[in-house]
């Protein structure tokens, strides 16, 4: 009872992370617009039809190089474009076709919208068009910069400070600085404030993944820390559904903000991790948490801490000198990850996984509301797929394996991706339906990475190599929204890069090794032969000393939870 509270209620917030994470697809849209007019109109022509306003105007326009013709009251015919105007200088009757001399001017008098769908953006706000699009495109980029630098903060942070204060910290921060947001006075103070709110969003998250995963039991560890990423999910769809309710950007970006308020009010309740607490020695609180997850558990007899700790002092496994023990105390860094060939073939695969998920999640995700038919429902089903897509995930890397699954889904969703760019552009439902998949099979692969990395390196180094491939993560989500702006090169251009790269990291992969059932590695030793020889890492022969005196400690701390289970 106790683990499903503090899960349920750590993973209610990761919804906030979803929802920031996507909330700008919606906010920084650019509708359809023209050049303000140097003064009143008496009429307007675009094309065969004329029209007294742009509002009976933007309901004909088709392409940004359309083009209207108005007449102001004092006689005089401009052309309007979206970033220029023009002044007939001879010709005084109103006709789309003009041959003669032109003076063209600038659009100093600002710009006319399209607000039939949305009232105002931050690109209707402060006119981030024409010469100023490129800062429309920096937003979310800048913001997925944020959440590579807050991974790196907040993950250290939370090593020394504990989890408990990052939750705290990262939970009021993702409520202030999201309703900060909305207050901004300009792009300028738009974009550093959603570079905090990127931060602590990501902080969150990642703090939230090993919060309960020293909570949750060994059997649902799996599960618990995979479905992480479904409420990330859900919060993809809250975006939707708020982005069809308001339509206004800082109206609904305080909609957003306030979503997840009561996790904020309560948060301070929930304890520090028993595993923290007593790696840094604090026997006395780790046993006040352990009392009362008794208590809540209704277990007469909790167990005590200096039995447990009497009970690793006495294990022979630590005990042990040598080899190992010069290993442990050796300090590692990032070239341990290419020590070898065979890590360092490893190392890159796996870097290549964790970018190519980052970037074909994040691609058809923001790619969603371009697809055509209702952007918002797009949206949605985007988030909803990703529901069932980690329970087979679950399912599959139990029953088939690590690899067996990975592989795959990698080359399915490579297969996707070349099946979209065949599909008549007028099936947009099938083009719906296709991109579904898509975000389907790269969501399993990208799900399924976490757990699969640190079953591939050994103890020594698996904190360096997770944490190093959740860099990449990052890079792959920083590059995201460059790569859907490629869609004005090559509307296919984002689906081709995502392919190639998903077909290559599947084809790797099988050089592989598969984890499923082995003994976790302790040593670069034992991890290169679990690569190179393939009867080593059976279940036939005796597992390496390291993996069973991790397996031993793994289980050993878990008593602490377990024990009041």
């Amino acid at each position: 009872r106790f683990q499903a509270c503090v899960y349920f209620a750590s993973v209610f917030q990761a919804m906030s992370c979803g929802i920031h994470y996507l909330a700008s697809v919606f906010m920084a849209v650019t509708p359809n617009f023209v050049c303000g007019f140097p003064g009143n109109v008496s009429s307007i022509l675009f094309d065969n039809s004329s029209a007294s306003s742009m509002q009976d105007i933007w309901t004909l326009w088709t392409s940004t190089e359309n083009y209207v013709v108005v007449q102001l009251e004092n006689g005089e015919i401009w052309e309007i474009n979206q970033c220029s105007r023009s002044k007939r200088e001879v010709g005084l009757e109103l006709a789309y076709e003009y041959k003669g001399n032109k003076s063209v001017f600038s659009c100093s008098d600002g710009f006319l919208y399209d607000d039939t769908k949305w009232k105002s953006t931050v690109v209707t706000q402060w006119d981030l068009v024409c010469d100023r699009e490129w800062l429309a495109k920096l937003i979310q980029p800048t913001f997925m910069l944020g959440v590579l630098i807050g991974a790196v903060i907040f993950g250290d942070i939370a090593d020394r400070l504990g989890r408990q204060r990052v939750i705290w910290f990262t939970s009021a921060g993702q409520f202030v600085f999201g309703i900060a947001v909305a207050f901004t006075f300009d792009y300028y103070s738009f974009v550093t404030v959603r570079f905090l709110l990127a931060m602590v969003s990501s902080g969150y998250l990642v703090v939230a993944f090993v919060y309960v995963t020293e909570f949750v039991g060994i059997k649902a560890r799996t599960w618990a820390s995979m479905h992480v990423h479904a409420f990330f999910a859900m919060g993809i769809m809250i975006v939707a559904l708020v982005g069809f309710l308001v339509r206004t950007w800082w109206v609904y970006q305080i909609f957003l903000s306030i979503a997840t308020l009561p996790f904020v009010l309560c948060c301070w309740m929930l304890p520090e991790t028993p595993f923290w607490l007593l790696s840094e020695e604090r026997y006395e609180d780790a046993q006040k948490v352990i009392n009362t997850m008794a208590r809540w558990n209704k277990v007469n007899t909790p167990c005590k801490v200096s039995e447990l700790c009497s009970v690793q002092q006495d294990d022979p496994i630590s005990g042990r000198t040598g080899e190992n023990d010069m290993s442990s105390t050796k300090k590692h860094n990032i070239l341990d990850l290419f020590c070898n060939w065979q890590i360092a073939r490893r190392t890159i695969t796996v870097w290549l996984i964790w970018f190519t998920g980052s970037l074909g999640y994040y691609v058809f995700s923001l790619s969603s509301v371009s697809l055509g038919g209702n952007e918002y429902l797009n949206l949605f089903l985007i988030g909803a797929v990703e529901l069932p897509c980690y329970i087979i995930a679950c399912v599959a890397m139990d029953k088939l394996g690590r690899r067996n699954t990975l592989i795959p889904f990698l080359i399915l969703s490579a297969l996707i991706c070349v099946l979209i760019m065949f599909i008549p552009q007028d099936f947009s439902i099938l083009i719906i339906l296709a991109n579904m998949a898509g975000k389907f099979s790269i969501g399993v692969a990208f799900g399924l990475i976490y757990l699969y990395t640190a079953e591939l390196y050994p103890t020594i180094v698996r904190s360096l190599a997770v944490g190093s491939g959740s860099m990449m993560c990052r890079v792959g989500s920083v590059v995201a929204p460059f790569c859907v702006y490629l869609r004005s090169v090559w509307i296919f251009m984002p689906l081709l890069l995502v392919g190639i790269m998903a077909l290559l990291s599947g084809i790797l992969t099988i050089m592989l090794p598969e984890t499923l059932g082995k003994p976790l590695t302790n040593t670069l030793v034992e991890a290169t032969e679990m690569g190179r020889n393939k009867k080593s890492c059976s279940g036939k022969t005796p597992p390496a000393h390291g993996g069973a005196a991790l397996e031993k400690i793994e289980m050993f701390g878990q008593e602490t939870v377990s024990c009041v289970n």
